[in-house]
């Protein structure tokens, strides 16, 4: 089991985008430290939560801060961007840091020329990643979904899927199983690669890892009422309003929350249940040292869970442009 890392920078109530934005490089250095294989970032735009709009600026900024660690875009919304000048972006990256970058490509957004699919096949075909063309160890391409739309295109593309388990619990099995029993091999990838993207906030104890989601819970909550706000530092849900409280309560079961090793378990569970390699990790806590210390505490209690591979843990060590991993069999 692979852990892998999706920022979001959000933005705490009281701190500014650059702030956030900076926070996130920060996230960045230190997830390499504890062996995380791949650290995205991701596209909001109009978002008084989230400063991350331009994930092919900030991939580059935690690239030129990192020396090892694959970095990318989870994801760039195609929808809103021409694929040319997506292609030029990540074929920079790729030139200045060859092997490290990923390219991950969602469905949100519209504007432009083409459908989703046109543009999708368009990328790649700039990026050299069709049937026929070079092969290139350089750059990869992953597509994202929440639902079971980029399953089998990414299949049919021999492209990476990633699933968004954060945003829906339900479609996960069914888009799985559709990618990898119609997957085609591309100049990239040979086999089908998965991965599962899920909000996960840890601590020493449940009792802290509860208090650290509080303001996670509300912040959702008060999105989905129509009041789209930064991230309350700390709150107390006594003071929550009922409506709030309904709200917090129906996405509950998208939150993974509570002890570090408990919290390992559940993912060793969950990666097994779903037969993917790699779980990416979503902490958007409004604290950088409270999102740190998740991140640590479930490294380490994945390599107690997997001792066989606990010297992925440093990664610090490794070699550049290697992967580290934290796997089991």
């Amino acid at each position: 089991m692979r852990l892998s890392i999706l920022d979001q920078s959000p933005i705490a109530t009281g701190k500014s985008k650059a702030e956030a934005l900076r926070e996130t490089i920060a996230l960045a250095r230190a997830a390499e430290e504890e062996g995380y294989h791949r650290f995205w970032l991701a596209e909001h735009h109009d978002s008084p939560g989230f400063a991350g709009t331009t994930p092919s600026l900030m991939a580059l900024a935690v690239l030129e801060a990192t020396t090892m660690i694959t970095v990318g875009s989870g994801g760039v919304l195609l929808g809103l961007h021409e694929p040319w000048q997506v292609a030029e972006a990540f074929e920079i990256l790729a030139a200045l840091h060859p092997g490290r970058v990923n390219l991950g490509v969602g469905r949100a957004g519209s504007g432009g020329t083409g459908t989703f699919n046109e543009k999708v096949i368009e990328l790649q075909a700039r990026l050299g990643l069709v049937p026929g063309t070079r092969e290139r160890e350089d750059l990869d391409i992953w597509l994202l979904g929440a639902g079971t739309g980029s399953a089998p295109l990414a299949a049919a593309t021999g492209s990476g899927y990633a699933h968004a388990h954060f945003l829906n619990t339900g479609s996960a099995r069914t888009a799985l199983a559709h990618y990898r029993k119609n997957f085609q091999a591309g100049t990239v990838r040979r086999e089908p690669e998965t991965l599962l993207a899920v909000r996960v906030i840890a601590a020493t104890t449940d009792a802290q890892a509860h208090e650290l989601a509080n303001p996670v819970r509300l912040w959702r909550a008060r999105k989905d009422l129509g009041r789209d706000e930064p991230f309350p530092v700390s709150t107390n849900p006594a003071n929550w309003s009922s409506e709030e409280i309904r709200r917090s309560e129906n996405t509950e079961a998208r939150l993974i929350v509570g002890a570090a090793d408990d919290i390992a378990l559940q993912l060793s569970d969950l990666a097994d249940e779903l037969d993917v390699e790699e779980l990416m990790i979503s902490t958007p806590v409004p604290r950088l040292v409270d999102r740190i210390n998740s991140n640590r505490l479930l490294a380490r209690a994945v390599a107690r869970l997997f001792p066989a591979d606990e010297s992925a843990i440093a990664g610090k060590d490794k070699p550049k442009n290697a992967s580290p991993r934290f796997s089991h069999s």
